[in-house]
């Protein structure tokens, strides 16, 4: 009993060791006045009650929290998660910190949060119960860099889950949606209001005037019920429709900067950089045996399909083996975040030291304006000298004399042995197969072709339609075409089969009372049906033995 009680709690403590208790936010940017989701969520079943939620009061008020409980199987194993989403609201403006939050004997990480200082309102201004508002991070901007577009659709009275906001689509730029719509509240004026926050990450594709249109949101105002008879589960559902519109955005793209770099290509972003990783390290590089680089860049404002190749260029001597480039994109408060990884198998052909050039990359700064240059630096690798290679080296040849290596001239007189005797072997089987017929005779298995015309003779003689059947059968399966080959060409044939089946299927007198003798005579006169008997030709030649 002991050791099952010892047991069980050795399990639970790997178990919590492998559980984890974490806490994210929807967003870490808010205005005063907005509210913010914190999700803390555990996957350790042994763990009960509620999260202390105490250490949030001093710099936040606590608006809502509900509770969810997932049950997902991965691998055929069953993990059971529970997550408290709790909705925030700062107390003051500036850098605030959501202090760990504990749960059993697990807490989770501190999270630091920017609460932006809120725009001042009209006192006594009043607002619509809908409306929208538009905004973007700059107006002016350059070809082909990102411009975030910022929707955000404001309602102080209940909607129905029917909204929808129409699709955002313009001719000279591309667009990207920047993750999943958010939700929160606001304080404005002293009304709370729900906040939907829908953001774009817009990519113009000219120079020029460009304008970002209006965008039309459409929801269903849940009404007022002055009692329960208005409620109607199975009609539609009473309320107002709403519609609001953003205004129209006007925007100023400039081209690319007169001082960027003819031959680079076009990089707009808020940030760049540039790493790289080895496997093995640098430091084991060793002649003959591969070393992967990996090169990693990441572009801040960019999706990774703009990102071009990287420029590695690599000395003589050091063979490379690319892989395809892996991109990718992701979300963040400032955008897009664009990636592009690339691959390459480096292998040295002989020990010594290899240099390896710098890898430069040539970008424009939107933040400061100006041309900026993010480079990995030039390195050194000290190849060291394999043994296995050195055991299979040759001895240097003596001046003016050439070596032939053994090791290299034996599969080259192995293969010229092998064809020349495939060749011999194959002259050999043509010549055989000129003394051969064309067409080789296969000897008959079974009665022989004048048996079984014996055999249909005397069936015939004696009258016997079934007989005279299976006879003909197996005389005709010997034949080189079928029965009604024949018969189609040979008309007393077809006439006397036509007698032969009439007496097989037939009830009457006559079918019982049935000749075989003209079904003999066309078989005897069928051309070819005898093999005894002489070609027609000579038939046909002698004179009748007594003429008439």
């Amino acid at each position: 009993m002991k050791r099952l009680i010892c047991l069980t709690l050795l399990c639970l403590a790997a178990f919590r060791a492998e559980a984890s208790f974490t806490a994210s936010v929807d967003r870490a940017r808010l205005t005063a006045g907005e509210s913010v989701e914190l999700t803390l969520e555990s996957d350790d079943p042994t763990l009960f009650g509620k999260p202390d939620l105490k250490p949030l009061d001093d710099q936040f008020v606590v608006l809502g929290t509900r509770q969810v409980n997932r049950l997902t199987t991965l691998n055929g194993k069953a993990q059971a998660t529970t997550r408290w989403i709790i909705t925030l609201q700062p107390r003051n403006e500036g850098k605030v910190e959501i202090p760990p939050i504990h749960l059993g004997g697990n807490a989770s990480e501190p999270i630091s949060l920017d609460v932006l200082k809120a725009e001042d309102s009209a006192e006594g201004q009043k607002l619509a119960p809908v409306f929208i508002d538009a905004s973007v991070d700059r107006e002016e901007s350059w070809v082909q860099a990102q411009v975030i577009l910022t929707l955000r659709i404001y309602h102080s009275v209940s909607l129905y889950d029917d909204s929808s906001l129409s699709p955002l689509r313009m001719n000279d730029a591309r667009v990207e949606q920047l993750g999943e719509p958010r939700t929160y509240e606001k304080d404005i004026n002293g009304v709370r209001h729900g906040v939907i926050e829908v953001r774009y990450a817009i990519f113009p594709q000219k120079s020029g005037d460009l304008e970002i249109p209006g965008q039309t949101f459409k929801a269903t105002q849940v009404a007022q019920r002055r009692n329960s008879d208005d409620l109607n589960p199975f009609g539609p559902q009473p309320g107002k429709q709403v519609l609001v519109t953003s205004p129209s955005i006007p925007l100023q793209i400039d081209p690319k900067p007169a001082d960027y770099p003819k031959d680079a290509p076009w990089l707009p972003a808020r940030s760049l950089s540039l790493t790289e990783t080895w496997s093995p390290q640098p430091e084991e590089a060793k002649a003959g045996e591969a070393l992967t680089r990996n090169i990693m860049l990441r572009v801040e404002g960019l999706s990774g399909a703009q990102l071009p190749p990287l420029p590695i260029p690599l000395p003589e001597g050091l063979r490379h083996y690319p892989d395809q480039p892996q991109l990718a994109n992701e979300s963040s408060d400032q955008g897009m975040i664009g990636s592009r990884e690339e691959r390459e198998a480096l292998i040295a052909d002989k020990a010594g030291p290899v240099e390896l050039p710098p890898v430069e990359i040539v970008w424009w700064n939107t933040q400061e304006r100006r041309v900026e240059r993010t480079s990995l630096p030039a390195r050194t690798l000290q190849v060291a000298a394999n043994s296995q290679l050195e055991e299979h080296a040759e001895p240097p040849a003596a001046p003016g004399e050439t070596v032939i290596s053994d090791a290299l001239l034996w599969p080259w007189q192995l293969a010229c042995a092998l064809l020349s005797l495939t060749t011999l072997l194959g002259f050999g089987l043509w010549w055989r197969a000129r003394s051969q017929p064309a067409v080789i005779r296969v000897a008959q298995a079974g009665p022989s072709t004048r048996t079984l015309l014996d055999e249909l003779r005397r069936a015939c003689q004696a009258n016997d339609s079934h007989a005279t059947r299976q006879a003909l059968d197996a005389w005709a399966r010997q034949q080189p075409e079928t029965l009604a080959d024949m018969a189609a060409r040979f008309v007393p044939l077809s006439d006397a089969l036509d007698g032969l089946n009439g007496a097989l299927y037939s009830d009457s007198e006559g079918g019982r009372n049935w000749q075989g003798e003209d079904l003999w005579r066309a078989i005897r006169t069928l051309p070819g049906a005898d093999p005894d008997a002489p070609p027609a030709a000579e038939a046909s030649s002698l004179p009748p033995l007594y003429p008439r």
